[in-house]
């Protein structure tokens, strides 16, 4: 698939976009790159490769995830940020209602 500057500024029409000429085949040049690269894409044979959690699983036999311990590391502020508050209850703020 392969567009021309006409398609491009129908694109930015349809969008609400200003693009000068210059720009216009500036994006004409990118798109048409986005659709080879597809094209190329498409063109591999992927009958029976399995879908993939992540590539390092390809390399990876059993994917741990990293993770970190969760531990507070930082001391509770909420009485002091809620001081300014004109209403709180039961550590939250309280808001006009603003839909009946």
């Amino acid at each position: 698939m392969s567009l021309n500057e006409s398609d491009v500024a129908r694109i930015t029409h349809l969008a609400h976009l200003e693009l000068s000429p210059v720009q216009i085949a500036k994006t004409l040049e990118q798109l048409n790159g986005i659709f080879t690269l597809v094209e190329k894409m498409q063109a591999i044979n992927t009958e029976g490769v399995e879908p993939l959690s992540h590539p390092y699983a390809l390399v990876v036999d059993h994917l741990a995830l990293r993770l970190r311990e969760d531990q507070v590391t930082e001391t509770n502020h909420r009485e002091a940020y809620q001081q300014c508050a004109p209403a709180t209850q039961d550590g939250l703020y309280l808001v006009p209602r603003v839909i009946e």
